[in-house]
């Protein structure tokens, strides 16, 4: 009986290993190729990418200021500007001897204004020399064949001769010519500025008659020789 039980046992074993040998196996789900290839396209190294531009802010650069320098001066000698150049050079201070132009004094030329053609000007002039009235031709410029009557430093001496023109029968213009003055500086640089003390000064004073200084900006006033 036992011998029976323990068959039974082994057939039923048997059994069930063949069933399940037997059972077709179950589709296991798969994604589709499609969508496995779009992840891969959504992945991307880190060394592939690029980083974000990032714009920073514009920040207004603040103008730089402007250099100044120590002048000395006025020298209306060229020389006497080379000689204290040289003595500061000696001094081991940086220093080059400048040319200052500057607004002067102003002139005022009294003239006819171009006729219509040189011919008609040549005719006025010779009127106007036989009433004894000192003029020539403009030869250039803008007054081109006008007739100059004279350039004067002060300005009633240009109205005196107007009035006497007007009288004449003519109605002459008055243009102002500005008159440059011309100096010769000695600019020191703004490195060596500190070498310049007072006691420099004034030993320059007494060598220099007149020696002027002044603080001028570096570029801008002055004009190298």
């Amino acid at each position: 009986m036992r011998w029976i039980f323990m068959l039974l046992v082994v057939l039923n074993a048997f059994y069930y290993v063949w069933h399940q040998q037997q059972v077709p196996m179950q589709a296991k789900e798969v994604a589709p190729l499609s969508l496995y290839q779009d992840s891969r396209r959504d992945i991307q190294l880190l060394s592939e990418s690029k980083p974000q531009e990032r714009r920073a802010p514009a920040v207004k650069e603040e103008p730089a200021e402007q250099a100044v320098c120590l002048f000395l001066g006025r020298f209306d000698d060229e020389s006497q500007a080379g000689q204290v150049e040289q003595r500061l050079l000696s001094l081991d201070i940086r220093s080059q001897m400048q040319v200052v132009e500057s607004a002067g004094a102003v002139d005022y030329w009294v003239y006819l204004p171009p006729l219509a053609s040189r011919q008609a000007s040549l005719r006025q002039l010779r009127e106007l020399q036989a009433r004894k009235i000192d003029s020539y031709i403009i030869s250039q410029g803008d007054l081109a064949n006008g007739i100059s009557l004279g350039i004067f430093p002060r300005h009633d001496s240009a109205d005196s001769v107007i009035t006497r023109l007007r009288r004449a029968g003519y109605e002459p213009l008055l243009r102002e010519l500005p008159r440059a003055n011309r100096s010769h500086w000695v600019r020191i640089a703004p490195e060596s500025r500190r070498l310049v003390d007072d006691s420099l000064l004034e030993r320059l004073s007494l060598d220099f008659n007149g020696l002027q200084h002044q603080l001028m900006p570096c570029e801008g006033v002055a004009s190298s020789r």
